[in-house]
Order: structure tokens, then sequence, then C-alpha cells
């Protein structure tokens, strides 16, 4: 396994939530010097200045400035997401039934959700207490990091037609258990009990939260030559994690304008947050750095109209044993190199302008690449690009890492693409 990929698979596991994959991103900024940014202060950046801003606790935009960042050059930004489809626990989660204890749960995005069946779950997510300002509460993030819920099947003697396909009720089929019922049960917040004993703290204190399940299992690599990676949330913490990699190895390369990258939150929901790519976050940031390295509004335009934008997500590689559902003439393969995505109706924000230019910058990497485009009879998914184009008019390329089983609770990607994508990120990053 190389070390690229079993860095991958360490970061997937200790970021089950977009809250912990942005701190741990954060340390890994901090250890080569990068500095927070406050939305809520003045900001002074200079040349060379390494950067970052944090939205929500679960968003990012990350910026190292190069040279005449004001006049000219613009920005070359590379934008991923940091969420994942799953379930998410609703508020007073706990029920009980049947001599269960289980925990009432809603769809988060759109999951393969029968992947989430028979197998140890874990719990993680932002807990919000007490603080001294009313209208800002404290938050911390909780990691409960052992197999504590479950989502059991029916057993097939008592549902024949399930290998025939059987429809799954979100309210009724996957509530996780906990556990059983015994005389020491006490159902008012019993999982904040359980969080609050985590976080050393007073369940009184507790206000709200923010808690997911995730898959309590580590990745790993697999195939005869550990070609292939198997984890949850490969989509698309993946390619946060390569833009972060590329980021810091572009380190003092001599790059003129200013190199960011955006890790939005919420793209399995429609983006339509505060946090999301569908929110001016971006646009704001992008133009405080203007300012505050001198410039004006004129500038900042100037500065657009000069910039380009890789918006990197997961890719639909041709399925094993169902190669019919790609597009015939359009096939994307595992460990070939970044796919570029294309729609006719913008459903991705590639165009013959945007796409040769990844493709010199993939020549000059020497790194490979092809192309996906769905089934004219079939309607596919869509991405940050077109939501982030909406609110800043740069000229994009979406492209993706080519995937088995997206959206399943373990998804599949290629050990030598991750390679391919660090290469040409990092490459996009010193022009």
């Amino acid at each position: 396994m190389c070390n690229l990929s079993n860095e991958l698979i360490d970061f997937l596991y200790n970021s089950p939530t977009a809250f912990h994959a942005v701190e741990n991103i954060k340390e890994m900024l901090k250890s080569e010097g990068f500095e927070e940014l406050k939305e809520n202060q003045k900001w002074q950046v200079n040349t060379g200045g390494k950067y970052f801003v944090d939205k929500n606790g679960s968003a990012l935009v990350i910026f190292n400035i190069g040279e005449e960042s004001v006049n000219f050059d613009g920005f070359k930004i590379v934008g991923a997401h940091t969420d994942s489809p799953g379930f998410r626990i609703k508020p007073h989660p706990e029920m009980v039934s049947n001599n269960y204890i289980k925990l009432n749960t809603e769809v988060y995005g759109g999951p393969i959700i029968n992947t989430w069946f028979d197998r140890p779950l874990a719990i993680a997510g932002r807990i919000c207490t007490k603080g001294n300002d009313i209208l800002n509460s404290e938050y911390h993030f909780v990691n409960i990091n052992k197999p504590i819920a479950y989502i059991p099947n029916l057993a097939i003697h008592m549902n024949r037609e399930i290998n025939k396909g059987v429809e799954l009720n979100r309210q009724v089929d996957t509530l996780p258990i906990l556990g059983l019922i015994n005389e020491e049960f006490e159902k008012d917040n019993y999982l904040l009990n359980i969080v609050a004993k985590q976080l050393e703290i007073d369940v009184n204190d507790i206000l709200d939260f923010d808690l997911y399940l995730y898959e309590f299992e580590k990745g790993t690599t697999f195939g005869v030559k550990n070609e292939f990676i198997s984890s949850s949330r490969i989509d698309d913490l993946s390619m946060a994690f390569v833009g972060v990699k590329a980021m810091i190895n572009s380190l003092d390369s001599g790059f003129k304008g200013t190199n960011v990258l955006v890790l939005f939150d919420n793209e399995e929901i429609g983006s339509t947050t505060k946090q999301g790519a569908d929110s001016p976050m971006l646009s704001n940031v992008l133009e405080r750095i203007i300012y505050s390295m001198g410039g004006n509004r004129e500038n900042f335009f100037m500065n657009i109209a000069n910039s380009f934008m890789i918006s990197a997500d997961g890719a639909h590689g041709i399925h094993p044993n169902r190669g019919e559902k790609n597009d015939p003439t359009n096939i994307p393969l595992i460990n070939k190199g970044p796919v570029i995505k294309i729609s006719a109706n913008q459903r991705y924000t590639s165009d013959a302008d945007s796409i040769a230019v990844f493709k010199n910058i993939c020549n000059k990497a020497n790194v490979p690449y092809q192309t996906f485009v769905n089934r004219s009879d079939m309607v596919g998914g869509s991405t940050i690009g077109p939501i982030s184009s909406s609110q800043l008019p740069i000229k994009s390329v979406d492209i993706g890492a080519a995937m088995l089983a997206m959206h399943s609770i373990r998804e599949v990607m290629g050990t030598k693409d991750l390679e391919y994508f660090e290469k040409v990120i990092t490459e996009f990053y010193k022009i």
C-alpha cells in the first residue's frame, strides 16, 4: 500500500463528520504555518501569506497569496465538499420497542440505504453547550468511536422477497438499536448522557447537537496488487484531502495570483446553506483578500475575470457487472487518471474552453485524463461546480476520481488515481 493511500484511509477514519474533517485539516494547515482568519475581525494579509477561514466548523476556505495578487493574475481555485450521505440523529431520539433501545434518525442526502444494514455503527458530531455569550454557544466535537449502534435486516424467513428488491421505509426500517432495556435504563437523555460522559461535561449544559451515524470499521486497500481503496466518505473527502496535500506541496513555488482551496459543506443536500456552494461564502473571502491587500472592487472583478476553478468530486467508473449503465464511448476506468465530467445541460460546468485548460495542466504534469458523459437516457447527478459558477462567473471544469458504489457506506476508488490527483492539482497551484 502506498503512503498516500495509507494517509487517506487514516484521514477518512478520523473524519467521521464534516466537523471532524475540517478540524483535522486545520491541524494539518497549522503545522505548515497557516494562520486562521476570523470573519468578524479585520484582515491583514500579505504576499506569501498562508491563511484559512472556518465557516460553521464544517467548511473551509484556504488560500496562499503569491505575487501580484491585487493586479490581474486571478485566483486558482480548487473546490470540493466535506459532507457525505448518511443518517442524522433526530432530537429526542430515544425510542423503546420490543425490549430494544432505538434511535430515531432521518436520512441525510442520498445514501444507498441498504448498505448501512448489518454492520457496527458509531456516532459522531457536534454538541452545542451554554457559554458566556447568549448569541454564540460553545461547541465541542464528539466521536463515540466504538460499535454502539446497529441497523438489523429482517430475516429472509420473514421477508422471502428480499432478494427481489424491497422498498425500505425510512421511518420504520432504518432505526438503529443501541441496546436492550434493563433496570437501569432511563429514557430521558439516554444518548446525551453517553455524550456528556464522553466529553466530561454536565448533560444539563447541552443545548443541542448535530450527531450522525458512521461506519465503525476502518477503510482498507484491496485487490491482487492493492490497487483499490475501500472506505466510507471517499466522496468527497478524498478530493478535499488531495487538495490540502497539493496546497502544501505548492508552497514557496513562486506562483502568481492566489491559490485557493474551498471545501464547502452540504453539497449532498443541495448546497443552499450559509456554508454551501450556493452562498456568498467563497465570493466574500475572495473580495476580502483583494481589499486587505490594498485593492478595490475593480481589482476584484479583474481578478475574477482571470480566475480558473477546478471542481473536484467523484465520478462514475464503469461497473464490472453493469457496464451498460455507462455511455458507450466515454468509459472512465479506475486508475487511469482524472475524469473530466461533461453535461450538455450544464449539470457540470466543463466546456471546451475549460476542458482544454485542464488537459494542458494534465499534460504539463504528465497525468492521463478521461471523460465522463451520462447515457442520454439517464439523468445524472451534479456537484458544486455549476452552483459555484452561479455565485462567481469563473471559468470552471468539473473533474472526479473514477469510483464504484458511490454513496454506499463503503465506496471504492483507485490508489493510483489518488497520486494522479495530487500531482495534477499541485501542478495547477504552481502555475
